[in-house]
């Protein structure tokens, strides 16, 4: 699988508020990203919508329910839609979360955190590269924000998610939100989360804003990007460079002209710290 990362921009993602604007003129964005179980049905509004922005802009599918941790048998029918969703819409990027969330065949809903053991490593390596076979295509995985841990795990998360990377090819999805999140619920240092990610691994971020609920922070995606992550995503720039990055927001949607307002910001932080060097070198 390549690890050429690609040079998309800065984008938003695509939801049922913002279509009627969407169908209206061209997303004032670079890129989009789409939940891919959103628009798995053939037919209908949402699919229409997303092949219309794909004429314009390049789209980027993103899943919640592969469950790529679980340890059932991974879900063929979903499998089979996810592969026809990308066949008609040839997206730059498809990811997915670092989670399990089936049991029994049941769908639970939410994106659970796994063990960081060896165990779970070969297990998970093992489905992703199901996943990239029967997709014909690599597959991204982001950081989940995390609220509980296993104390069984041998790894820490970001050593998971390389190693993960060097068995199997696939990239990683750094939501930097996440990490700032988990950073403040477990008490670790996120500039060593994102010293331990290999560069090359990244295909793009996320950003989105989060809740704090006094004894733990919880990644609500419901308000602008706040301070703290603004600063992480300054260090993360520094540490990957120039990547493709996403603003979410998913709950208490405003307007889209205020979601792209945060991705334009998004886009002039990284070209403040991008031309700091040249700054430091030109003096």
């Amino acid at each position: 699988m390549t690890s050429t990362r690609l040079d998309l921009g800065h984008g938003i993602g695509l939801r049922t508020t913002h279509f009627a604007q969407f169908l209206a003129e061209r997303p004032p964005v670079d890129w989009v990203e789409a939940v891919s179980e959103n628009f798995m049905a053939p037919g209908g509004r949402p699919i229409a919508v997303l092949e219309k922005v794909r004429r314009e802009v390049p789209v980027v599918l993103h899943g919640v329910s592969l469950a790529i941790g679980s340890v059932g048998p991974l879900d063929e029918r979903y499998l089979a839609s996810l592969a026809a969703l990308v066949e008609r819409i040839e997206p730059a990027l498809i990811s997915d979360h670092l989670c399990w969330g089936t049991h029994r065949g049941q769908y639970l809903h939410d994106l659970l955190p796994l063990p960081y053991t060896e165990e779970a490593l070969a297990h998970v390596a093992s489905r992703v590269a199901q996943v990239q076979e029967r997709l014909g295509r690599r597959l991204l995985l982001e950081n989940p924000s995390a609220y509980v841990a296993f104390k069984d795990s041998t790894l820490t998360e970001w050593e998971f998610l390389a190693e993960l990377s060097r068995r199997t090819g696939c990239g990683i999805l750094l939501d930097v939100n996440n990490v700032y999140v988990s950073a403040r619920n477990f008490g670790f240092d996120p500039l060593e989360y994102l010293r331990g990610i290999p560069a090359e691994a990244v295909g793009y971020f996320h950003l989105a804003g989060h809740q704090d609920r006094g004894t733990y922070l919880f990644d609500s995606h419901d308000h602008a990007v706040p301070a703290p992550v603004w600063a992480l995503y300054r260090e993360a720039l520094r540490r990957f460079g120039r990547v493709p990055t996403l603003v979410e927001w998913d709950d208490a949607i405003p307007p889209l002209s205020e979601v792209v307002a945060e991705s334009r910001r998004a886009a002039a932080i990284e070209a403040e710290e991008l031309s700091a060097p040249a700054r430091r070198l030109a003096s």
